[in-house]
């Protein structure tokens, strides 16, 4: 006995090949010439014995699957079972690519088999055969399809019926279910069905406790099926006599609902379960036209493309959550009886299925989220660059391969900076500015640009702090002209000097350095942080604007640093404060992820207990206030400036507000 597969390299394949050469016979396996070295790695990789296992040059988009006729004869009358499982199982594929693959691959298949006079033709299916047929689909239907608009449910629709209309051979047909993992190991080689909802599960998991629970969707019934009981239902099938002619669902008996299957894979992957689950059908009353209409609205398209993108959710998926069709698989089961192969339940291997994935498939994993990767010959524009947080960065990206520019006022740090990196072998200019002037501001941009063309990250660490209560600067309004002219209108100068280019090239980052005295509320420190939150402001509002044209405004609220700005107040010399690369660390961050804040746990706890309990946080903030009086520098003191020591008590306090600037 011998054997011929097509598709024997893809997922179901390979377990199939495993189970045949528990049998006698050679089994001869289609391989294309350009994927030789895929079989033969596979081959090697499984164990398959080469002297049963033999490749077949061929190509199954060329008649007769591409072989010659010496090929032909030489196969003639010697294969028992053709196996066709070449086929594209991918809903997002375009229509043109799943017609050449799924019916015209058939028809070529088809005709090699009654060329070489095979005993059995075993064609490889779907449920998609019966596209949305509302109600329960027999094994004996075929014709009573609905809902074929789609290119996958038509292709496969047709392909099949190209087997049930052949008279030359012998025939049967097996409709698998949605094919997952293996049982036993979890194995799967691409995201598919349920796995599109695994990056959304793990993103609940991230951000909410298990116990919580969370609204979700009841959905249709979902037959899932692991690959090992397709391959050992096809096999034994396969080798039954008197059941040619015949067509087999591989399906789950007991399917469970959408809802139902992703609260499985929930738990296994120790996620909040969808506890609330809506049913589609409670919008049934809605006219079709109305809920098209709604779904077209540019907002709502956005909003769920968005949703759709983020959690990588082919759109095409969704069709499917309500899907309507059941399956008979009584005839499947009679051909199974006494063979103890049946489907398992999901409940008992989903712990396995979610593992494989989430250890070899998480989209996660292939996610460059290195700094090279993300600003290698990039144009990474970075003010205050000479020292502290601004230097420290900048050596991160001079290393990673970018074209750094850095500026500052101060013309001999900043040149020194410059010359070490490059010595180091960075690509880094210097600039002189002083962008607390609006014309340095502009020169800086027009040399930039025509120098550099365009930038794709700007860095707005600039700045300057001054702690000082507001008693004390009744007769320094300046304080907050200054404060408010360097560190909001010369960083909005500069993103309103690049932000041209950006939009035109479509892609562009802005990186605002702001303060976790903007969540906190830092007594002391109200034209500082002001200025800071005047910033914030403004990027959440271009965040809606510009989005859509590629640009990303990252805020990092960065929390205490140990860095020149904080040197005149003493009392920072005994509290906890980042290292200007430990700071360095968080931009690095928001370069590579680019998201629209960066904070520690304490500045966002602190935002929430001021916006549920403002009260009770005014407390909290006037305690600080009377604890960490005005400094001698504030005061203009300096003899009480060498003199100054800060108490027990203030440094108990600022280690328990780690990071917060009082």
């Amino acid at each position: 006995m011998s054997y011929f597969v097509t598709g024997a390299t893809g997922f179901i394949g390979r377990y199939l090949i495993g189970n045949l050469l528990k049998r006698d016979g050679t089994i001869h396996v289609l391989v294309r010439k350009d994927s030789q070295k895929k079989f033969d790695a596979l081959a090697k990789r499984e164990g398959w014995d080469p002297k049963r296992v033999v490749a077949v040059a061929g190509d199954m988009t060329q008649p007769k699957c591409g072989l010659t006729a010496a090929q032909v004869r030489k196969l003639s009358g010697t294969v028992k079972h053709f196996f066709h499982l070449a086929a594209i199982y991918d809903l997002t594929a375009d229509a043109e690519s799943q017609r050449a693959a799924n019916i015209d691959g058939t028809r070529h298949a088809l005709d090699l088999a009654a060329a070489i006079k095979a005993g059995t033709f075993h064609h490889t299916s779907s449920i998609a055969a019966a596209g949305l047929y509302p109600g329960v689909f027999r094994e004996d239907m075929f014709e009573e399809a609905e809902g074929l608009d789609d290119p996958y449910l038509r292709t496969k629709h047709d392909s099949e019926g190209l087997v049930r209309n052949e008279k030359r051979i012998k025939w049967r047909i097996y409709r698998p279910g949605m094919v997952v993992g293996h049982s036993k190991t979890g194995m799967i080689d691409k995201i598919d069905g349920p796995y599109y909802f695994f990056t959304l599960i793990k993103k609940l998991r991230e951000v909410l406790p298990q116990w919580m629970p969370v609204l979700g969707i009841e959905g249709g019934r979902i037959n899932i099926v692991p690959v090992d009981f397709v391959a050992d239902a096809m096999d034994h099938i396969a080798h039954k006599p008197k059941l040619d002619g015949h067509t087999f669902h591989l399906t789950d008996p007991e399917p469970m609902r959408v809802g139902e299957v992703l609260n499985t894979f929930c738990r296994a992957g120790h996620a909040p379960e969808m506890t609330m689950r809506i049913d589609a059908r409670m919008f049934a009353f809605v006219p079709g036209g109305i809920r098209a209409a709604v779904g077209n609205l540019p907002p709502v398209k956005r909003f769920v493309g968005m949703l759709l993108r983020d959690f990588k959710i082919p759109k095409e998926v969704l069709k499917f959550i309500t899907y309507p069709t059941r399956f008979d698989s009584r005839e499947t089961e009679r051909a199974l009886k006494g063979s103890g192969i049946a489907v398992p339940r999901l409940e008992d291997y989903a712990w396995r299925l979610w593992d494989y994935w989430e250890r070899h498939l998480d989209p996660d994993l292939f996610v460059d989220r290195s700094l090279k990767g993300k600003v290698r010959n990039k144009v990474v524009v970075i003010t205050g660059g000479s020292s502290g947080i601004g230097l420290s960065t900048a050596q991160r990206v001079a290393e990673a391969g970018a074209v750094t520019i850095i500026v500052a006022r101060g013309e001999e740090e900043l040149f020194k900076a410059r010359d070490e990196m490059k010595a180091k072998g960075g690509k880094v200019f210097a600039y002189t500015a002083d962008l607390a002037d609006m014309a340095s501001c502009d020169k800086l941009v027009e040399t930039v640009l025509k120098e550099h063309g365009h930038v794709d990250v700007l860095i707005n660490n600039a700045g300057r702090s001054i702690r000082r209560s507001i008693e004390l600067s009744y007769d320094r309004f300046h304080d907050f002209e200054r404060t408010m002219q360097l560190n909001y209108f010369g960083s909005l100068r500069l993103i309103m000097g690049f932000l041209p280019t950006m939009t035109h090239r479509r892609k562009g980052h802005i990186i605002n350095i702001s303060s976790i005295g903007v969540l906190a509320n830092s007594p002391r420190f109200s034209a500082y942080v002001a200025s800071k939150a005047a910033l914030d402001a403004f990027s959440r509002c271009a965040q809606g604007e510009l989005s859509s044209r590629g640009i990303s405004f990252t805020t990092i609220n960065m929390p205490l640093v140990k860095t020149p700005m904080i040197a005149p107040t003493k009392m920072y010399d005994s509290v906890p404060t980042l290292t200007p690369e430990e700071a360095a660390d968080m931009v690095v961050k928001g370069i590579i992820e680019k998201p629209s804040r960066i904070a520690t746990r304490l500045g966002i706890f602190a935002a929430l207990i001021n916006a549920v309990a403002p009260k009770a946080y005014e407390v909290v903030m006037s305690t600080a206030f009377d604890l960490f009086p005005d400094s001698a520098a504030a005061k203009g003191d300096r003899k009480a400036l060498k003199e100054s020591a800060p108490s027990q008590e203030q440094i108990a306090f600022a280690a328990l507000m780690r990071g917060v600037h009082w």
